[in-house]
């Protein structure tokens, strides 16, 4: 339509017909589609690349974490082991301690019911015959008969609670079989005198000498 008609056309009431509205951006134009912000890649219709997404887990609950290095998953349990070895090292021991601590109690009972009406210590007996026990000097007192009995290894010596008993050589035996530790002198008669420094009946150590 030309100028001049336009304008007679105008003139003649008609109105001029109104311009179409620019179309406005769609909202995900304006900002950009929530991938393409987050730098996403898109394939060629235009949708997400879905190589570009991180793995989902089976679960639902997002990507999976890394895993710890093989190495550090071996070192941990290695400490593990040692740790649990050596805890069942401790208690072991300690189960044996308490196992022999029993049994040493028993053992000494046992002894103590076994010597008693046994010793053939005497009252009157005033010479001191002296020994080596637990690496310490002691001393038993007997008589002359005793002494020579001792000596020979026709008698013997036990300690029960802290006291020396005078026993025979058949108790003395038996002792070892109840509680060997218990067994304070026994002599071998076939050994040479000269081994046993204390028994010759002259060799006195004094009373008041400090062990």
């Amino acid at each position: 339509m030309s100028d001049t008609l336009r304008d007679q056309l105008l003139g003649l009431g008609f109105k001029a017909p109104a311009k179409p509205a620019k179309p406005q951006p769609r909202r995900d134009e304006r900002r950009g589609r929530p991938d393409e912000r987050r730098g996403g890649k898109r394939n060629e219709a235009g949708r997400p690349d879905a190589s570009a997404r991180p793995p989902a887990r089976r679960d639902g609950q997002g990507p999976r974490k890394p895993r710890a290095p093989r190495e550090d998953i071996d070192l941990a349990k290695a400490y593990a082991i040692r740790a649990q070895r050596e805890k069942d090292e401790r208690i072991e021991a300690e189960r044996l301690r308490q196992e022999e601590a029993r049994l040493r109690r028993e053992a000494r009972a046992k002894l103590e019911a076994f010597v008693k009406d046994k010793a053939l210590n005497r009252a009157e007996a005033d010479i001191a015959r002296h020994f080596e026990y637990g690496g310490k000097i002691k001393r038993i007192h007997v008589d002359a008969e005793q002494l020579r009995a001792l000596n020979a290894g026709e008698l013997g010596v036990v300690q029960v609670n802290g006291r020396y008993l005078l026993v025979t050589t058949a108790v003395l035996a038996e002792v070892e079989t109840i509680f060997a530790p218990a067994v304070a002198l026994k002599i071998d008669p076939s050994a040479p005198a000269g081994e046993d420094p204390y028994s010759d009946p002259k060799y006195q150590v004094p009373d008041d000498l400090v062990w």
